[in-house]
C-alpha cells in the first residue's frame, strides 16, 4: 500500500479542524484534512449552527412581519411552512462551503474525503466513497470529528415521527404538535422556533428550571416568553419509554404523564464522533459519551495525538472549538503555545428573543460571598429598540460594589449575542480598566442598542449612593 506522508493530519473540517489546519498551514507545515462528509464545514455548517440559526433568523423575520402594522392587511396572504424556512438556509450553507474551500486551497491544505481509521499511532487508513483505501502518515494527528445527537438504545430513531436535531432539518411539513425531550440549548431554541409556526409544543425538562447555568432572572424571562408563545414546559420529568404510532408519538414519563404529539424531537445530549475511528488500535478509549480525555494542551494520552472541539467535551461551542483548534495548531507547530484560551467566553442561545451571557451569575457571586451590585437597562426604554419594535429584553451587568469591576454580563433580547461583545471586551481588560465606570463615561452612538450599556451603568452606579 502506498503511504502519503504529511507533517500533520486533521480529522474533521468543522470549526476545530479548520482552526487547527489553518494555523498549521500558516506555520509552513504540509497538512491534510480528512472529511467523512461529501463537503467541508462539518456538522456546524450542515446540521447544527448555520442551518438552525438561519432558521431562527427566518422565524424572527416572520415575527417582525406579523407585528408590523404596515403589513397587517396582507397577513392572510402569507402561509409559511417549515420546509420553506429551511430552504432559506440553503444559500447560506452553500456560501459557507464555497468560502471554506477557498481557505483550504489558498493555504495549500490537501482535502481527503473519506472515513479515517487509525492503523497505528502515526498512520491513518482512509476509506474513500468509492471503497478504495489509502494510507496517510503524519508526525501529529488532530481528532476534530465533532459530535452527533445522543441516541438512547431503547428509542427507535428509524421511525419517521421520532426526530433528533439533525433529522428535524429534513422535515417535509409543519407538524401540528411536537414534544421536545430535553430543555437544553437545542431544545429551547427549537421550542421557540416551532411555537412561532403555531405548532403546539411540549418542552420536557429533566431539571427543575430551564438552562440552569444561566442567570436566574434571564431563564425566568425565557420561561415567561416561551409560555406566552404557547409552549407548555414540564420540569423534572424523565422518560420511561417512547411509543411511536401511525398517527403520532407517545412519550411515557416516569411520573405517569403521557404526552402524545405528531412528532417527538429528542434533544437530550450529544455524543462525540469516535465510533469506528480505530481508537482501540492505538490504546485510546473514549468515555461513555464518546468524548476523549485531554490535558490543558488538548493532548490525549498519546502526546502527538490531540483532540479539539465537541469530541473533547464541553463547552461544545463552535466559537470555542475554532479557538481550540488554533491553539492545538500552534502547540504542534511550536512545541508550546505562548497564549492561552480565554476563561470568560460568551454563550449565545438563539431563542426568540436571543440570550447571551459572559462571566458569573448572581447565584455564583452570592455563593462566593462577593459583594456585588446589579446594573440594568430595560430594552423598552432604549430608543433604538422602540424604532425596531424589539422592546422585549434587558441588559444586566453585575459589578463589584467596592472596586466597580465587571463580574458578569447577561442579555436577553434581539441582538443579545452581538451586544454582549462590547461588555466582553471591557471585562477582558486588566486592573482598573475593567470597570463599570467606563460605560458611564463613554459616548455611544444614538440611537443604538449599545446605548443600553450607558443606561445600565448609570442605573447601577446610582444604587451605590
Amino acid at each position: 500500500m502506498t503511504v502519503r506522508a504529511f507533517d500533520s493530519i486533521v480529522i474533521g473540517s468543522g470549526p476545530a479542524g479548520e482552526g487547527a489546519a489553518m494555523k498549521l498551514a500558516k506555520a509552513g507545515q504540509r497538512v491534510a484534512v480528512v472529511e467523512a462528509h461529501s463537503q467541508v464545514g462539518g456538522g456546524c455548517t450542515h446540521w447544527g449552527t448555520i442551518p438552525s440559526k438561519a432558521l431562527r433568523h427566518s422565524i424572527q423575520t416572520l415575527a417582525d412581519y406579523r407585528r408590523n402594522p404596515l403589513f397587517h392587511h396582507t397577513l392572510e396572504q402569507v402561509e409559511v411552512q417549515f420546509p420553506d424556512l429551511l430552504r432559506a438556509a440553503d444559500s447560506v450553507i452553500d456560501h459557507q462551503v464555497r468560502t471554506r474551500y477557498r481557505y483550504y486551497q489558498r493555504n495549500r491544505v490537501e482535502l481527503v474525503f473519506g472515513h479515517a481509521r487509525f492503523a497505528d499511532e502515526h498512520n491513518l487508513d482512509v476509506i474513500r466513497p468509492d471503497g478504495a483505501t489509502e494510507r496517510l502518515r503524519a508526525d501529529a494527528i488532530v481528532i476534530a470529528t465533532g459530535s452527533r445527537p445522543y441516541h438512547p438504545p431503547d428509542v427507535d430513531f428509524s421511525h419517521p415521527r421520532v426526530l433528533d436535531s439533525d433529522s428535524v432539518l429534513a422535515l417535509k411539513h409543519t407538524p401540528r404538535s411536537m414534544t421536545i425531550y430535553g430543555a437544553g440549548v437545542i431544545g429551547c431554541e427549537y421550542a421557540s422556533i416551532m411555537s412561532y409556526l403555531d405548532v403546539k409544543v411540549n418542552l420536557v425538562d429533566t431539571r427543575d428550571r430551564l438552562l440552569s447555568f444561566l442567570d436566574d432572572e434571564i431563564t425566568d424571562a425565557l420561561s415567561y416568553h416561551l409560555r406566552e408563545q404557547g409552549v407548555v414546559i414540564r420540569h423534572d420529568e424523565t422518560y420511561e419509554r417512547v411509543e411511536p404510532q401511525d398517527d403520532g408519538v407517545v412519550l411515557h414519563c416516569r411520573s405517569g404523564k403521557r404526552l402524545k404529539t405528531d412528532v417527538l424531537l429528542w434533544a437530550n445530549g450529544r455524543s462525540g464522533n469516535t465510533r469506528d475511528l480505530g481508537l482501540d488500535n492505538i490504546g485510546l478509549e473514549p468515555n461513555t459519551r464518546g468524548q476523549l480525555e485531554v490535558n490543558k494542551s488538548y493532548q490525549t494520552a498519546l502526546p502527538h495525538i490531540y483532540a479539539a472541539g465537541d469530541v473533547a467535551g464541553p463547552p461544545a461551542l463552535a466559537s470555542a472549538s475554532y479557538d481550540q483548534g488554533r491553539f492545538v495548531g500552534a502547540h504542534i507547530a511550536n512545541g508550546a503555545c505562548d497564549w492561552s484560551l480565554v476563561d470568560e467566553f460568551p454563550t449565545g442561545i438563539y431563542t426568540v428573543p436571543e440570550i447571551s451571557s459572559v462571566g458569573r451569575t448572581e447565584r455564583e457571586l452570592t455563593a462566593s460571598q462577593i459583594p456585588y451590585e446589579v446594573a440594568q437597562a430595560q430594552f423598552k426604554t432604549i430608543a433604538r429598540a422602540q424604532i425596531t419594535g424589539h422592546t422585549v429584553g434587558m441588559l444586566k451587568i453585575l459589578f463589584h460594589r467596592d472596586t466597580l469591576e465587571i463580574l458578569g454580563i447577561h442579555c436577553f433580547g434581539e441582538q443579545a449575542s452581538e451586544i454582549i461583545h462590547i461588555g466582553q471586551a471591557i471585562m477582558s481588560q486588566a486592573g482598573e480598566a475593567n470597570s463599570i465606570q467606563y460605560f458611564a463615561e463613554t459616548t455611544f452612538n444614538y440611537p443604538t442598542m449599545a446605548e443600553a450599556y450607558r443606561v445600565a451603568a448609570l442605573n447601577g452606579l446610582n444604587r451605590l449612593f
